[in-house]
């Protein structure tokens, strides 16, 4: 059967089972990740599958493990390496943005790194403090990096095969709250590039644009404006870096109007850099503002807070009214 109904987090196991199988040179690093199949069970069933050798509980220790990672690398191997907790990552900012980063380019191209770095992000899970944090903007900035996140079960399973047979560092941002609702996946047949950005749902008279979670609150937002006559285009981004502006450049050239939508803080962030680069390259196509829903610059908050904190249907809503006032 070409088609099944999976939930993300399957479709991510069965997505790394199947580089594995393709590849002996794929191994899969992180805390918790063998027999206990990692704190989201992504990994589970996999060391038995595939050996303790190529599935590695790691010590307690994340610039460890992307040091190790970088290693492996350099001797021909495609580690993949998961960061159990979005916020857990900055002990590993040093080895990710001043070495696998760079590494390439400092051997002029010679040096492949082939490292995909898995990384659990995002609120809507109830969690406390450094658990539910969006930091893809410190390493879209860095140059050397690809970053990607997945907003279906279908990219999870083919999007984690690409990133792992890229020949450069990619990071790999899985919403944590989209691990268990089930969608179809084709696994005869991906249906994008890796860094492709799509139209997800066609409108005419206001353009939507996010990444991960926030496909799925677009797409309950657009469902509602449709109710009370209003058209909206959903675009998932799928690719944070590079991206693909060509689809979301012609959806603004026929709609006029962009909101764009994310969870981490506004400031310096991917919404603030596709506001700008629409505006520069579609400035004569719009007919308002580029407008931006995010969350807001504080630190993340208490888990019960985390509803005023994460931008809801309500104020995508509110932006794409604010956006037809114009």
């Amino acid at each position: 059967m070409a088609t099944e109904t999976l939930t993300m987090a399957k479709a991510l196991n069965l997505g790394l089972a199947a580089a594995m199988e393709a590849d002996d040179k794929v191994v899969l690093m992180g805390e918790d990740i063998g027999p206990l199949g990692g704190v989201f069970r992504v990994t589970e069933g996999l060391q038995k599958q595939f050996g303790a050798n190529r599935v590695l509980d790691t010590p307690l220790a994340e610039s460890g493990i992307v040091g190790t990672a970088v290693g492996l690398a350099m001797r021909g191997y495609r580690p993949v390496v998961e960061i159990q907790f979005d916020g857990f990552i900055f002990p590993a900012f040093d080895q990710i943005t001043t070495q696998l980063a760079k590494l390439t380019a400092r051997h002029e191209g010679a040096l492949q790194l082939p490292v995909v770095i898995r990384v659990p992000y995002g609120g809507h899970i109830g969690a406390v403090e450094h658990h539910q944090e969006s930091p893809e903007a410190y390493f879209a900035h860095t140059a050397g990096l690809r970053l990607v996140s997945p907003a279906t079960p279908h990219d999870a399973y083919w999007m984690i095969q690409q990133a792992i047979e890229s020949t450069d560092p990619v990071m790999f941002f899985e919403p944590k709250s989209r691990y268990w609702p089930k969608g179809e996946v084709d696994l005869a047949s991906p249906g994008a590039e890796l860094h492709a950005s799509r139209i997800v749902r066609e409108g005419t008279d206001v353009t939507v644009v996010g990444h991960g979670a926030m496909v799925s609150m677009l797409l309950d937002a657009a469902a509602l404006a449709a109710e009370e006559g209003t058209s909206i285009e959903v675009v998932d981004l799928r690719s944070l870096s590079p991206i693909d502006y060509a689809p979301l450049l012609d959806s603004v050239r026929r709609t006029g109007r962009l909101v764009v939508a994310q969870e981490a803080p506004g400031s310096v962030s991917i919404g603030s850099e596709i506001a700008a680069t629409v505006t520069e390259k579609a400035f004569y196509s719009l007919e308002a503002p580029v407008l931006r829903v995010s969350g807001y610059d504080t630190p993340f908050p208490p888990a019960k807070l985390e509803g005023a904190y994460l931008p809801d249907v309500d104020r995508i809503l509110h932006a794409v009214d604010r956006a037809l006032a114009y």
